[in-house]
């Protein structure tokens, strides 16, 4: 009996002190969906985390007004940190089916989080919004350019797309990912002339072979090195240099071995 009650008196302590944190904390925990913290102004834009300065706030919100009333589509930006006036942005802006909500949120890995309505989707699909946040609110992208060139180029975007009827990828080529689609098409272009070698006394070029390894050299060179250029940007240069670089690798490949045959021979 005696050595039960230290333990009663340890759990009731222990039970005090859990009611009395939750008692405390219970207070503050409003100020993650406070609806206080809206304008009471209507404005497009609610700038709780200070990513734009006054003036860029200024100058959106007279762009994305003027775009509504030109278009008919509705954009809003909302950024925060610790506080945010959560769901009663739904009812303060009115979001409906012609809406997109851009939350900014440094807290998460991504700067950039995207509530869109449905009648946006056959014109601008998912694989869009998913790129445009991958592209734009990525921590490199910040980085070098900052949250607020994050929150104003993927507008940009965004209403680019609409106004010419819709976009199945994010317009613009960045530098990192024309270098991607350069190496598939150098690549390609080395299994192309591989594949092209002649294997027989007197064949110039084994055709057969090359179109047999197609499919493998076709994906990487039109589908990873032409399509996204040509999709993404009508610059000829990006495109020219794919050419290039696939042409190379091909003739790189296919005189490799003869090269080599020619040094043996001297031998």
């Amino acid at each position: 009996m005696q050595q039960l009650l230290p333990q009663r008196f340890l759990a009731s302590i222990t039970a005090f002190f859990l009611v009395l944190s939750v008692w405390a904390i219970a207070p503050a925990a409003w100020a993650y969906n406070n609806p206080d913290l809206l304008p009471e102004t209507q404005t497009p834009i609610i700038d709780l985390a200070k990513a734009l300065t006054d003036i860029q706030e200024q100058t959106l919100a007279k762009d994305l007004e003027q775009f509504e009333a030109e278009t008919g589509w509705k954009l809003r930006v909302l950024t925060q940190y610790d506080r945010t006036p959560g769901l009663a942005v739904k009812d303060y802006w009115g979001l409906d089916q012609k809406s997109v909500l851009l939350v900014a949120d440094q807290r998460g890995g991504n700067l950039l989080n995207f509530n869109v309505g449905d009648d946006l989707y056959p014109l601008l699909p998912r694989t869009f919004w998913v790129e445009l946040q991958t592209r734009f609110g990525n921590q490199f992208f910040i980085r070098d350019n900052g949250e607020d060139q994050s929150i104003l180029e993927s507008l940009e975007s965004i209403k680019l797309c609409l106004r010419q009827g819709g976009c199945r990828v994010v317009p613009g080529l960045p530098r990192e990912q024309w270098i991607l689609t350069l190496i598939t098409s150098v690549v390609g272009g080395i299994i192309c002339g591989f594949a092209a070698h002649p294997r027989k006394p007197g064949q110039i070029v084994a055709w057969q072979w090359a179109l047999i390894f197609s499919p493998l050299w076709g994906i990487l060179f039109i589908a990873f090195g032409i399509g996204p250029v040509v999709s993404r940007t009508s610059e000829w240069l990006p495109l020219l240099r794919n050419v290039a670089g696939f042409l190379i690798g091909a003739l790189a490949a296919f005189l490799t071995p003869v090269l080599n045959q020619s040094s043996a021979s001297e031998r």
